[in-house]
């Protein structure tokens, strides 16, 4: 009777917190109306080495976020490693993150792989962060990294 009872109790904590976790990356991360990286394949940017947008055929969700995938077989790696291809900092634009602790927009298209993680970037016809991230990248990601903790905590 007593393993019981600390085993469910173990399950309604465990249970709470990835609800809990779900939520705080819904309110955090890139997502409009719950799309992550604007319905671009998380898997393409390291199988392909180019960004690719997904078919809505092909969608799955983790924690709060659905990604969108080119195919069943991208799907499925996604779903045996989801961490491995979700993009850095929630989906914002790395340089941001890193220069001014914000959370700003990126364009799918402008991204970097860096020691097996997805960097996203804003790029518009003005201003592409990419190359900026590029000449300071070390000291960037430190303060990055650090950005996001507070953010996502």
């Amino acid at each position: 009777m007593k393993f019981r009872f600390l085993t469910l109790c173990f399950l309604v904590g465990f249970t709470t917190q990835i609800f809990a976790q779900t939520a705080v990356r819904t309110k955090q991360f890139n997502l409009e109306n719950g799309l992550a990286i604007q319905g671009y394949d998380p898997v393409a940017y390291f199988t392909q080495n180019k960004a690719i947008e997904g078919n809505k055929q092909f969608s799955a969700n983790f924690e709060g976020a659905t990604y969108r995938f080119v195919s069943a077989a991208n799907k499925d790696l996604f779903l045996k490693e989801p961490k491995k291809y979700e993009p850095q900092y929630g989906g914002w634009c790395a340089y941001a993150m890193g220069a001014t602790g914000e959370k700003v927009e990126i364009d799918p298209e402008t991204f970097k792989i860096l020691n097996g993680k997805l960097y996203l970037f804003y790029h518009s016809w003005a201003n592409n962060t990419l190359p900026k991230w590029n000449k300071d990248e070390v000291n960037l990601k430190s303060k990055a990294d650090k950005s996001w903790m507070n953010i996502f905590h």
